[in-house]
């Protein structure tokens, strides 16, 4: 768990998706080590479990469950869960997605889908089966998108769509809901997760020479975003993206 000293979440629920490594569970801890309920959640059944022990273990208060975020079903039974475990939810955090690189003439139809429906099918299943939990604690919704839906790179269109996609749903989210719910996303540039263990030493160097603070992200700096965006700190903070990237979106490294 994070040792931070702070406790915004105390009495709070959270729910995480794609929770049992990377960014989300780097969140998953945040939440938990700042006083939040934490239900861990991925299709990875195993490791979010360990994942809730790890917090439990650091006197947190977590649980986990199986959770396919492209599965109303399976979305109707974990916001079940928390009404059933602490009865309110006040932070909803949508962290699932898949990146598989293939230019638009080459990408097939089941690529293209399966990313959408990963990315951005989620968030809307996961809004749909939370709205009424949400709405009663006043709660937040943040998303994990990526520098893809400000930024073009070559060889990521369906990513791109999708991470574009969520952002212009949660501007439509948040003035929906407005003052019941607070939506927003955070967008990580290059965070150094399982994903970057497969890049070459040269290539780590290029990227970092393009951001720059000069190094990648690790995943606890996503995680102190989201923190931010859920915690009433960030309560006159709606339909925003957060960009997370060390200056790679708004510099003329190359």
């Amino acid at each position: 768990m994070t040792a931070v000293a702070l406790a915004r979440f105390e009495g709070r629920t959270a729910l995480l998706t794609a929770a049992a490594s990377g960014i989300g569970e780097a969140t998953a801890h945040r939440l938990a080590g700042e006083a939040a309920a934490v239900l861990v959640t991925d299709v990875n059944a195993e490791g979010a479990r360990r994942v809730a022990e790890d917090i439990r273990a650091k006197g947190g208060d977590a649980r986990h469950r199986r959770l396919d975020a492209t599965s109303p079903e399976e979305w109707a039974a974990a916001v079940d869960e928390v009404r059933t475990w602490t009865g309110r939810l006040d932070v909803l955090h949508l962290n699932a997605g898949r990146n598989v690189p293939g230019a638009a003439h080459v990408l097939d139809d089941v690529s293209w889908r399966d990313q959408l429906r990963l990315s951005l099918d989620s968030v809307f299943y996961g809004v749909r089966a939370a709205v009424p939990l949400l709405r009663t604690a006043r709660g937040a919704v943040v998303v994990t998108s990526s520098v893809h839906a400000v930024i073009g790179f070559t060889g990521y269109p369906a990513y791109a769509a999708a991470k574009g996609g969520i952002s212009a749903l949660i501007r439509q989210l948040a003035a929906e809901y407005a003052g019941e719910i607070r939506f927003n996303a955070v967008l990580p540039g290059a965070v150094d997760t399982a994903a970057w263990a497969q890049v070459s030493p040269e290539e780590r160097v290029r990227a970092m020479s393009r951001i720059p603070v000069g190094r990648l992200g690790v995943a606890g700096d996503i995680a102190a975003a989201v923190a931010y965006l859920g915690s009433d700190d960030a309560s006159f903070v709606t339909g925003q993206n957060l960009v997370v990237d060390g200056g790679r979106s708004i510099s003329a490294h190359e």
